[in-house]
């Protein structure tokens, strides 16, 4: 190879690498400015508490039950306030790290965020009584094939879903924990 070559490789791959890094922080910035345009829009937090002081949130609840399978604290925590408060919160299995348990509370009863457990057929629809609320267990399958469960009550104005990769024992025990 000669020199001129060698150099024109160089200045190839250098301005691949810069239009690489462009590219990423462009992408940064497009993600950045809703947030900053108009606050309080679905957001990632660090933690709850981070969610609850930045957006002013109330009546956020977490499970006081907390099966050793899963981990603590949640992967991920997507919350707003606009154009109504919400908090998703999602918890990865201690084996393997995948979405395990994920948590949606909203002040609407349409919420319905993309989240990565979502039952696929649903096998035996049960009313259950959690603490003088009406609530709705539904136990059937995930898109995976696994066992799913999930249920659902609204506490005032508040709605509140569980969804876990787990048979209904284990999620009623968590939704009975739930606490403010």
């Amino acid at each position: 190879m000669t020199v001129n070559r060698v150099k024109s490789q160089a200045v190839r791959v250098l301005s691949f690498a810069l239009v690489l890094v462009a590219v990423v922080a462009t992408l940064r910035v497009l993600n950045w400015i809703p947030g900053a345009l108009e606050p309080g829009l679905m957001a990632r937090y660090a933690s709850i508490e981070d969610a609850v002081a930045t957006l002013g949130l109330r009546q956020v609840q977490v499970p006081a039950y907390y099966p050793e399978s899963l981990r603590w604290p949640p992967t991920e925590i997507l919350a707003q306030s606009r154009p109504y408060q919400a908090v998703v919160m999602q918890f990865a299995r201690a084996s393997d790290g995948q979405t395990a348990l994920v948590i949606a509370q909203a002040m609407s009863a349409d919420f319905d965020p993309e989240i990565p457990l979502r039952l696929r057929t649903v096998r035996e629809v049960v009313a259950l009584d959690l603490a003088g609320h009406k609530a709705q267990l539904e136990a059937g399958s995930c898109e995976d094939g696994s066992v799913c469960s999930r249920i659902r009550w609204d506490e005032g104005e508040v709605r509140i879903v569980l969804t876990m990769q787990a048979p209904p024992v284990e999620l009623i025990r968590i939704a009975r924990s739930m606490r403010y």
